[in-house]
Protein backbone atom coordinates (compact mmCIF):
# COMPACT_ATOMS: atom_id res chain seq x y z
CA UNK A 1 0.00 0.00 0.00
CA UNK A 2 1.16 3.52 -0.74
CA UNK A 3 0.72 6.26 1.83
CA UNK A 4 0.54 9.98 1.11
CA UNK A 5 1.37 11.07 4.66
CA UNK A 6 2.64 9.04 7.58
CA UNK A 7 2.50 10.34 11.12
CA UNK A 8 5.14 9.37 13.67
CA UNK A 9 4.21 9.86 17.30
CA UNK A 10 6.62 9.81 20.22
CA UNK A 11 4.02 10.00 23.01
CA UNK A 12 4.40 11.63 26.37
CA UNK A 13 4.61 15.21 27.54
CA UNK A 14 8.15 15.60 26.20
CA UNK A 15 7.23 13.78 23.00
CA UNK A 16 6.50 14.97 19.52
CA UNK A 17 4.48 14.32 16.41
CA UNK A 18 5.83 14.38 12.86
CA UNK A 19 4.36 14.10 9.40
CA UNK A 20 6.37 12.51 6.59
CA UNK A 21 5.46 12.51 2.92
CA UNK A 22 7.06 9.48 1.19
CA UNK A 23 6.64 11.02 -2.27
CA UNK A 24 8.54 14.10 -1.03
CA UNK A 25 11.18 12.57 1.26
CA UNK A 26 12.91 15.88 1.98
CA UNK A 27 9.68 17.30 3.41
CA UNK A 28 9.07 16.81 7.13
CA UNK A 29 6.81 18.62 9.56
CA UNK A 30 7.61 18.03 13.24
CA UNK A 31 6.04 19.52 16.34
CA UNK A 32 6.28 19.14 20.08
CA UNK A 33 3.17 17.41 21.39
CA UNK A 34 0.67 20.18 22.29
CA UNK A 35 0.16 20.44 26.04
CA UNK A 36 -2.29 21.91 28.49
CA UNK A 37 -1.67 21.69 32.25
CA UNK A 38 1.37 19.45 31.61
CA UNK A 39 -0.73 16.86 29.76
CA UNK A 40 -1.37 16.22 26.09
CA UNK A 41 -4.01 18.59 24.77
CA UNK A 42 -6.24 16.16 22.85
CA UNK A 43 -8.14 18.89 21.01
CA UNK A 44 -4.97 20.62 19.79
CA UNK A 45 -3.39 17.27 18.86
CA UNK A 46 -6.51 16.35 16.90
CA UNK A 47 -6.45 19.69 15.05
CA UNK A 48 -2.77 19.23 14.18
CA UNK A 49 -3.34 15.71 12.88
CA UNK A 50 -6.38 16.78 10.83
CA UNK A 51 -4.35 19.63 9.32
CA UNK A 52 -1.85 17.14 7.85
CA UNK A 53 -4.30 14.29 7.11
CA UNK A 54 -2.07 11.26 7.62
CA UNK A 55 -3.29 7.92 6.34
CA UNK A 56 -1.10 5.90 8.75
CA UNK A 57 0.10 6.52 12.30
CA UNK A 58 3.25 4.90 13.67
CA UNK A 59 3.25 5.16 17.44
CA UNK A 60 6.10 4.28 19.74
CA UNK A 61 5.10 1.78 22.42
CA UNK A 62 5.94 3.20 25.80
CA UNK A 63 6.34 1.70 29.26
CA UNK A 64 6.99 3.03 32.73
CA UNK A 65 10.72 3.40 33.34
CA UNK A 66 12.59 1.90 36.28
CA UNK A 67 12.92 4.34 39.19
CA UNK A 68 10.13 6.46 37.71
CA UNK A 69 7.73 7.60 40.42
CA UNK A 70 4.14 6.42 40.62
CA UNK A 71 2.77 9.85 39.71
CA UNK A 72 5.13 10.17 36.73
CA UNK A 73 4.23 6.67 35.52
CA UNK A 74 0.52 7.45 35.80
CA UNK A 75 0.87 10.75 33.91
CA UNK A 76 2.95 9.03 31.24
CA UNK A 77 0.25 6.39 30.82
CA UNK A 78 -2.49 9.02 30.64
CA UNK A 79 -0.59 10.86 27.88
CA UNK A 80 -0.03 7.64 25.95
CA UNK A 81 -3.70 6.73 26.25
CA UNK A 82 -4.80 10.18 25.13
CA UNK A 83 -2.58 9.97 22.07
CA UNK A 84 -3.96 6.53 21.15
CA UNK A 85 -7.51 7.77 21.75
CA UNK A 86 -7.11 10.82 19.52
CA UNK A 87 -5.64 8.77 16.67
CA UNK A 88 -8.30 6.10 17.08
CA UNK A 89 -11.14 8.65 17.17
CA UNK A 90 -9.84 10.11 13.90
CA UNK A 91 -9.98 6.57 12.42
CA UNK A 92 -6.37 6.59 11.31
CA UNK A 93 -4.86 3.10 10.96
CA UNK A 94 -2.17 2.61 13.64
CA UNK A 95 0.98 0.59 13.92
CA UNK A 96 2.75 0.37 17.27
CA UNK A 97 6.46 -0.29 17.43
CA UNK A 98 8.91 -0.63 20.30
CA UNK A 99 11.82 1.79 20.52
CA UNK A 100 14.21 -1.16 20.31
CA UNK A 101 12.73 -2.35 17.01
CA UNK A 102 12.62 0.93 15.10
CA UNK A 103 15.99 2.10 16.42
CA UNK A 104 17.59 -1.22 15.41
CA UNK A 105 16.21 -0.66 11.89
CA UNK A 106 18.23 2.59 11.69
CA UNK A 107 21.28 1.22 13.57
CA UNK A 108 20.67 3.57 16.52
CA UNK A 109 21.30 3.05 20.21
CA UNK A 110 19.09 4.43 22.97
CA UNK A 111 21.08 7.70 22.84
CA UNK A 112 18.58 10.32 21.68
CA UNK A 113 21.39 12.47 20.28
CA UNK A 114 22.01 9.75 17.68
CA UNK A 115 18.38 10.07 16.57
CA UNK A 116 18.70 13.84 16.35
CA UNK A 117 21.93 13.57 14.33
CA UNK A 118 20.28 11.15 11.89
CA UNK A 119 17.27 13.44 11.50
CA UNK A 120 19.56 16.40 10.79
CA UNK A 121 21.36 14.36 8.12
CA UNK A 122 18.05 13.26 6.52
CA UNK A 123 16.52 16.74 6.55
CA UNK A 124 19.47 19.19 6.50
CA UNK A 125 17.29 22.13 5.42
CA UNK A 126 14.87 21.66 8.32
CA UNK A 127 14.95 23.78 11.47
CA UNK A 128 12.96 21.17 13.43
CA UNK A 129 16.00 19.46 14.98
CA UNK A 130 18.46 22.27 15.70
CA UNK A 131 18.26 22.23 19.51
CA UNK A 132 19.21 19.40 21.83
CA UNK A 133 15.65 19.41 23.22
CA UNK A 134 14.35 18.59 19.72
CA UNK A 135 15.20 14.90 20.13
CA UNK A 136 11.49 14.04 20.43
CA UNK A 137 10.81 15.68 17.08
CA UNK A 138 13.69 13.71 15.58
CA UNK A 139 12.40 10.43 16.96
CA UNK A 140 8.82 11.11 15.81
CA UNK A 141 10.16 11.89 12.33
CA UNK A 142 12.21 8.70 12.22
CA UNK A 143 9.19 6.70 13.39
CA UNK A 144 7.28 8.03 10.39
CA UNK A 145 10.11 7.05 8.02
CA UNK A 146 10.24 3.63 9.66
CA UNK A 147 6.54 3.27 8.87
CA UNK A 148 7.10 4.30 5.26
CA UNK A 149 9.86 1.73 4.84
CA UNK A 150 8.18 -1.18 6.64
CA UNK A 151 4.44 -0.79 6.06
CA UNK A 152 4.30 -0.34 2.29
Amino acid sequence: MTYNCIMGLDPGVSGAVAFYYPEKPLLIAAYDVPLVDKRINPSALSDLIKMHGPDLAVIEIVHAMPRQGVSSSFNFGVSYGMALGVVGALKIPMVSVSPTKWKKYFGLSSDKEESRALAISKWPASDHFRKKKDDGRAEASLLAVYGAKTQT
